[in-house]
């Protein structure tokens, strides 16, 4: 089959990669679509040592599997587990001590022909969710994991850093919560995205220090994550939902200082992504820039690493 497969930092489109054998417990999907997100573009550059097939954002038809599943369309879960370590046995499973990643690691990912899960990773997709969109999935769930880890209120003053496909989830999903939201970045065309959808937003020149409760640093960047933590009243809270493919320095007696707490947030719900995109009460559609095939995949990458543009898609098949 074909995919785009990472090795030594170097990105090549592969005709040669065997079909997987879903072993017991996992099903065979053929991709439908796949996204590409940043943190591919991270792992390009070497955020972590890993070769395989990249992608992990994808829609795709199950095609061997349970029953229930079989010619359904499914989004997936990416981190499959062991089931018994501690993590596991605490109900922690993103954390799981023997896991392996879509596309991440030890675990070939989406943006190929076909690829493996266990069965409980997957997720039938709702009907009236068209596929382009349901490719958002798994970056939505990762936004709406900062509800599962802190409570938002109305009456929080609440930072978004970043105007990027992350940023715009992240925005729109806390919105939902009726807090006091600002984002702000560096593209006026983006941030007008979200206010069209009635959330202030501004250029980062608007932040007003030690002004907010909660600040979510969404660029991968230090000077966001400077902007996010300037933000920041004494005891407030600072979200972490960026990779970063070097070392970040942080002003250690500061945080220690004003008492901050620093959350580092990942996964989260795949149901609730789902039916948030069911109701479209969030929306994507504005986030999708390209749709490249998977045979354009190595200029579907330079195209999504170029500064202003938003979510690149594959196609991997009709």
């Amino acid at each position: 089959m074909k995919g785009l497969w990472l090795e030594n930092n170097q990105l090549q489109l592969r005709t040669d990669i065997p079909i997987p054998e879903a072993p017991p417990g996992e099903v065979l999907v053929r991709v439908l679509r796949a996204g590409i997100c940043n943190t591919d573009l991270e792992l390009v550059r070497g955020y972590y040592p890993y070769t395989g097939v990249l992608g992990h954002e994808f829609v795709g038809l199950v095609e061997q599997g349970p029953e229930h599943l079989v010619n359904r369309r499914v989004v997936g879960e990416i981190n499959a587990v062991c089931g018994h370590c501690r993590f596991c046995l605490r109900g922690q499973t993103t954390h799981c001590e023997n896991r392996t990643v879509l596309g991440i690691v030890n675990r070939n990912g989406a943006f190929a022909d076909y690829l493996c899960l266990p069965v409980e990773n997957l997720h039938p997709v709702p009907d009236n969710v068209p596929t382009e969109i349901a490719t958002f999935t798994e970056p939505l769930a990762a936004a709406l994991e900062i509800q599962q880890q802190i409570v938002i209120c109305a009456d929080d003053r609440v930072l978004v850093v970043g105007d990027g496909k992350l940023g715009q989830l992240v925005a729109q999903t806390l919105a939902l919560t009726g807090c006091q939201l600002l984002v702000v970045g560096r593209h006026p065309d983006k941030l007008a995205n979200l206010a069209a959808r009635g959330i202030k937003t501004g250029l980062v020149d608007a932040v007003t220090e030690r002004s907010f409760d909660i600040s979510v640093e969404c660029t991968g960047n230090p000077d966001g994550f400077a902007i996010a933590h300037r933000a920041l009243r004494p005891r407030g809270t600072l979200v972490l939902k960026s990779t970063y493919a070097g070392n970040l320095s942080l002003d250690v007696s500061a945080l220690v200082v004003d008492e901050i707490t620093l959350i580092g947030s990942r996964c989260g719900p795949f149901p609730a992504a789902l039916e948030l995109l069911a109701a479209e009460k969030v929306d994507v559609r504005p986030l999708i820039h390209d749709t490249y095939s998977l045979n354009q995949g190595l200029e579907a990458f330079a195209q999504a690493q170029r500064r202003g543009v938003l979510k690149v898609l594959l196609e991997i098949s009709h």
